[in-house]
């Protein structure tokens, strides 16, 4: 049973269609969360996944927008918060409020989270091998998160924690939209980066009166 994993896509259509093209065929899509902020289109992005029934949890972004709490963000976080209450219909805001915290998939083998297993808001962070802590796995095989928007796989023993990275706003150096494809029988992660047209989004971010650097950030991968 092969798994697509994709996080943080905060808004950038261009960035989630090309990852949706690119991805191989799997027999489930999962989400971390983050849905909208940042970029111009959080409603596509919304209609995205729930078109496609996809499994999903709220990111802090997600939940800024739903509890109208922007100003816990700087100014870019904040303005695509904005942007997204002003763009989203009531029923994309219900189907972002819906969103838990947490969830189990695929037979309660993969658990879905956004930030740290006890706190959402927390990032997971890591900058060598082991530095994920075996004690984040529970009964699940796979703890997948994300909010860091940086692509890792650690296993541990028996079980895997994966960050699938972002699909549209990455922060490792690398531009190019992440994700990842879980393959449930082998136990094994396949991490991917694809091209997509950062101008096209650079000029909607333009367009929709956003601050500029949510656009210029995305070609250095910052």
């Amino acid at each position: 049973m092969k798994i697509g994993l994709i996080s943080d896509i905060h808004g950038n259509r261009v960035a989630l269609r090309t990852v949706l093209a690119d991805m191989p065929a799997v027999d489930e899509l999962l989400c971390t969360g983050d849905v909208v902020g940042y970029n111009p289109w959080p409603a596509a992005c919304v209609d995205d996944l729930r078109e496609r029934g996809v499994p999903t949890v709220m990111g802090n972004h997600d939940a800024a927008v739903v509890e109208e709490t922007p100003f816990r963000f700087n100014s870019m976080a904040k303005a695509g918060v904005e942007h997204a209450l002003e763009q989203l219909s009531a029923d994309q805001l219900a189907w972002l409020a819906d969103l838990p915290e947490e969830r189990l998939a695929c037979d309660d083998r993969v658990k879905l989270v956004h930030g740290h297993p006890d706190d959402p808001d927390r990032y997971t962070r890591y900058t060598r091998p082991g530095e994920f802590s075996p004690r984040l796995l529970g009964d699940e095989d796979v703890l997948v998160l994300g909010h860091t928007h940086v692509q890792h796989v650690e296993r541990y023993g028996e079980g895997i924690v994966v960050n699938p990275g972002s699909v549209g706003q990455p922060r490792d150096g690398d531009p190019r939209a992440a994700y990842a494809v879980l393959d449930l029988d082998a136990m094994t992660v396949e991490t991917h980066r694809v091209e997509y047209d950062i101008d096209k989004v650079r000029n909607a971010v333009a367009a929709a009166g956003l601050p500029e650097r949510i656009g210029s950030r995305l070609e250095r991968g910052k």
